[in-house]
């Protein structure tokens, strides 16, 4: 059976924050970790070994493939910072038209340093991710 390898964990993630070798990488994740934290009002956990995750829901596809993911979160990561937000939905792209230098990968939004994005659509991008999973994924 498939073992999902990116679960929550009880790693602290101020002690991950503080071990990350970039100091401008560093303080970019307090500063969204900060950001994160107020805009969804819930309490930062770490989910598997490098990824800061806000909230959780249990998704299940038609595959009957099934777990629970952050519904945000973020990962400081060497080349770049990654931005987790739901996909599959139209209004994420509109956003992203806004939210200033930043690259997209299938899942992911990458950006280089929090100065290059623009910190009120970072907040509506979380608030539009958390909606849309909600009614995707109710209960």
């Amino acid at each position: 059976m498939y073992e999902l390898k990116t679960k929550e964990t009880d790693q602290s993630v101020i002690a991950f924050i503080e071990e990350v070798a970039s100091l401008q990488k560093r303080e970019d994740a307090f500063r969204l970790l900060d950001i994160f934290t107020e805009t969804t009002g819930f309490e930062a956990k770490m989910w598997g070994p490098s990824i800061i995750g806000f909230g959780k829901y249990h998704y299940k596809y038609s595959s009957g493939h099934e777990g629970d993911a952050p519904l945000v979160g973020f990962s400081p990561r060497k080349a770049k910072i990654s931005l987790y937000f739901a996909t599959g939905d139209e209004e994420r792209d509109k956003l992203l038209k806004d939210f200033g230098k930043h690259t997209t990968g299938k899942a992911c939004v990458y950006i280089n340093k929090v100065a290059d994005i623009d910190s009120d659509v970072l907040k509506a991008l979380i608030n539009q991710s958390i909606v849309f999973l909600k009614e995707t994924y109710p209960g």
